[in-house]
């Protein structure tokens, strides 16, 4: 994990790193040769110095060696070692291609979860009348960025740094934690939606074999008007039923969250960890909501990515749409005729790189890994789950209120009580 601001920069890849040892120009050969020839040489002591036809003549006769002689090639500079500012793995494979992977904390932000209620259904009472469980993850910069260049430009960061302010040390696990959320009278912001299959997340506390649940990405955008609308309430028309009416989604928990790739000396050790830590509701107001769909104070997830050209394994999910990847990343993520036994790679991988993400109808394996603060330290490591967990607390300290407005929530629509622990 970079210590530094610089270093931190230097592993975003908004500046390069400096080459300790710089090169130095060589003097060309026949300008060495040259000025050797200008330089009279003083006379042996006791002999005659030659005459002027003589030395001329000498001089004529060694100039016409030098430019019949071939010149040297120059031994070939050794290779740069693999850089470390991007954290990119140079693994190849049989084709010689070089991997996206990505080891560290590749994404940080926020994270709400919303539950939607079943048709036709004014109020919940539990599980049984829940349709649909969501995911919304905003990607953010991390804090320590945004702290020091003011981050009043959404997500993106300036890269014209000092150098002091480069080198101000890091606190352990600081590359875990968001920058605050957006302020600012705008809507735009990048976000992404997962939908969870189970209507529930996996448990990590449960007995035998760890749970696994499918999620879907649903909707990425980059206006939040979009998404607000896409969760309010709807009104249509069916040829078998009339009118029918689905009620607006309903806000059950927001915290911060980190995905972060371990590093593994071969790529089939490699894993991707999706951890969060919830600042509302607090501890003691979560309820039954939260209970029934698996949103813990602390948890933590590893993910996998389906390839969408693999068959699928669930009967039910054979007739969705599957996402749309590039040939590079079938290539270097699943690879495609050089990985696994089948033509089109391997099934599943680790997210390499959040452009995985970054695709509608991406499907993502959720397995359950642990549950608690500790859990969440053990996940993401190197004191990342401790930072995010501390800078969650102090949200806490945020109105109900604030919350919705971080989205653009009206509370007359998005009822809050789900954030309070109650069903809704």
């Amino acid at each position: 994990m970079p210590t530094t601001r610089r270093q931190a920069a230097i592993h975003e890849g908004r500046i390069k790193k400096e080459d300790p040892h710089p090169v130095k120009k060589r003097a060309s050969h026949k300008k060495a040769k040259s000025e050797d020839h200008g330089k009279a040489e003083p006379p042996a002591k006791g002999k005659k110095p030659a005459s002027k036809a003589a030395t001329a003549k000498k001089r004529s006769a060694e100039e016409a060696e030098i430019e019949e002689k071939p010149h040297r090639k120059r031994a070939p500079s050794k290779a740069k070692s693999p850089s470390k500012r991007v954290r990119v793995s140079e693994d190849e494979g049989s084709e010689g291609q070089q991997s996206l992977y990505q080891s560290g904390t590749i994404e940080r932000g926020h994270i709400y979860f919303f539950y939607r209620p079943k048709v036709e259904v004014e109020d919940v009472e539990s599980i049984d009348e829940v349709k649909n469980l969501h995911m919304l993850l905003i990607p953010r910069p991390p804090e320590f960025l945004s702290a020091s260049e003011g981050d009043d430009k959404g997500s993106k960061t300036d890269p014209s740094k000092t150098e002091e302010a480069e080198m101000t040390l890091l606190t352990r696990g600081a590359d875990a934690v968001p920058a605050a959320p957006v302020t600012r009278n705008t809507s735009k912001q990048h976000y992404r939606m997962i939908t969870i299959g189970k209507k529930k997340l996996p448990d990590p506390e449960a007995k035998g074999r760890h749970e696994v649940f499918w999620g879907t990405v649903t909707s990425i955008g980059d206006d939040l008007l979009g998404l607000v609308e896409g969760l309010g309430p709807k009104t249509y028309e069916t040829k078998t039923r009339g009118t029918r009416h689905d009620g607006a989604a309903r806000l059950l928990a927001r915290g911060g969250y980190a995905i972060v790739n371990t590093e593994a000396r071969v790529p089939s050790k490699r894993e991707t960890h999706l951890g969060y830590h919830i600042s509302h509701p607090s501890p003691s107001e979560m309820g039954d909501v939260q209970a029934s769909l698996g949103v813990y104070s602390s948890s933590s997830f590893v993910i996998q990515v389906k390839n969408p050209r693999a068959p699928a394994t669930v009967p039910s999910m054979r007739h969705i749409k599957e996402a749309e990847y590039s040939e590079e990343i079938m290539k270097k993520v699943f690879g495609a005729g050089t990985k696994g036994r089948e033509s089109f790679g391997l099934r599943f991988a680790s997210v390499e790189t959040p452009e995985l993400l970054e695709h509608p109808n991406a499907q993502l394996l959720f397995i359950a890994a642990r549950e608690g603060s500790q859990g969440l330290e053990t996940s993401l490591g190197e004191g990342r789950g401790e930072a995010l967990e501390r800078a969650e607390d102090q949200e806490a300290s945020r109105r109900i209120e604030d919350v919705f407005k971080e989205l653009g929530l009206d509370t007359d629509i998005f009822l809050p009580d789900a954030l309070e622990g109650k069903w809704a």
